[in-house]
């Protein structure tokens, strides 16, 4: 009988591995619950034209990713693809906007799906943590995600990433250079789909990949040779916070991320570390997405990082992170008395928010403490028929294997207080 396996491009995070995964999620949250960010939680499938509408029917996204399906009671899903879209969505059903606080600044953590090629950094199924701030045109608040995203990489000890930052413009400038970059990839050698792309979104030509596109992409015109002076002095006070906050970038004015929607500021997170899969997270600001989706004008800015990234760019670093054990206490009985007795113990140290484990299945003494040190616990309590009717438990330390007698009633405070 055949096994069955994750599909094609998926994994498994199992322990001890996915301690990392959570710990990740911890540290690239916690500056965003510290700057006014609520939790916000979406499905993981959304109405298709959601995306079709926000994220671009020209991108990549949409037209080869996306897990589009249509259900038993004839609507059209799709798998959520990335985040922005679906939170922006939720935040105007519920009216969020309205509440007179604006921006709404929300954060969110989860799974998504594309259709990819699979490879290391690039799967079927990902993670990441995200941020939008919605309802508000502040540089401010662009310099705000950005500080805080580069303040959680760092919190987890990485050091060799790099900040890509560009400005795409508005609805007054961006259509000028869409002009002219439109007429300028028109005498270019390209391939049928990549003409088509010309008409639709010229800018996701400059983001093509491949090196023979890219040799001829040297001379093109350049974003920032365009930009009206709204947008200029905006991009050079989002430019002035981010230095002022000692966090370093680099102007890239080739950056134009994935999707559709971003307008004036646009960021990448790199990590050379990671090989072609370089970006380890991004974002931008989409004033015009609310509007895209049937909402009314509300200038938002957000980032999404990517966990399975971020954790292959803190191994590239050898940045090992420094997890909690997750047993400080494991508990061996020798009989069926001190087996009731023992997981009493457990149960109380558990309720007074001490990790404890227990060696369950009626373990002799050696297999019992062999699960012990896979455990990782500080202490083993070992009780037998002896102990029992002296009314004491053997506390050990593992590390230096010393043994200390303790009685049973005042075994849950000698642990705590050792503990702490």
């Amino acid at each position: 009988m055949s096994t069955f396996k994750a599909p094609k491009g998926t994994y498994d995070l199992l322990p001890p591995d996915s301690a990392t995964y959570l710990a990740v999620r911890e540290a690239i949250s916690a500056p965003l619950r510290n700057s006014g960010y609520g939790y916000i939680e979406t499905p993981g499938f959304e109405d298709v034209a959601l995306f079709a509408r926000g994220v671009g029917e020209s991108t990549d996204i949409v037209t080869k990713e996306m897990y589009a399906f249509e259900t038993k009671g004839g609507d059209q899903l799709a798998l959520r693809p990335e985040g922005t879209a679906s939170v922006l969505r939720a935040a105007l059903e519920a009216s969020l906007h309205k509440a007179g606080n604006l921006p709404v600044k929300l954060w969110y953590s989860g799974s998504y799906y594309r259709y990819e090629r699979p490879q290391k950094g690039r799967y079927r199924h990902f993670s990441q943590v995200g941020a939008e701030a919605i309802g508000a045109e502040d540089p401010a608040l662009d310099a705000e995600l950005i500080i805080l995203a580069d303040q959680a990489y760092r919190s987890l000890g990485l050091r060799e990433f790099r900040i890509l930052l560009n400005s795409l413009g508005d609805q007054e400038c961006r259509p000028v250079y869409r002009a002219a970059l439109q007429e300028f990839l028109r005498g270019l050698d390209l391939d049928e789909e990549t003409r088509r792309r010309i008409d639709i979104n010229p800018l996701r030509v400059l983001d093509d990949k491949r090196a023979d596109v890219q040799k001829q992409l040297t001379d093109a015109p350049v974003l920032r040779d365009y930009l009206c002076d709204a947008c200029k002095a905006y991009h050079e006070e989002v430019r002035a916070l981010i230095s002022a906050a000692g966090v370093v970038f680099e102007d890239d004015e080739r950056l134009v991320r994935g999707l559709d929607y971003y307008t004036r500021t646009t960021f990448e997170f790199v990590h050379d570390g990671l090989g072609s899969q370089s970006a380890v997270g991004g974002g931008g600001r989409y004033d015009g997405l609310s509007e895209m989706i049937g909402g009314p004008a509300l200038p938002s800015v957000g980032w999404a990082l990517g966990v399975d990234r971020t954790v292959l760019a803190l191994r590239a670093e050898g940045v090992e992170l420094d997890l909690p054990s997750p047993t400080s206490v494991f508990a061996v009985p020798l009989g069926e008395e001190a087996r009731r007795a023992l997981f009493g113990v457990v149960t109380r140290l558990r309720q007074d928010g001490v990790a404890a484990d227990f060696a369950y299945g009626g373990k002799g003494l050696k297999a019992a403490m062999k699960a012990a040190n896979r455990s990782g616990a500080r202490y083993t309590l070992v009780a037998g028929e002896r102990d029992l009717a002296e009314g004491v438990v053997q506390l050990k330390e593992m590390e230096s294997g010393e043994q200390t007698a303790v009685p049973l009633d005042s075994v849950v405070a000698e642990v705590a207080a050792r503990l702490a």
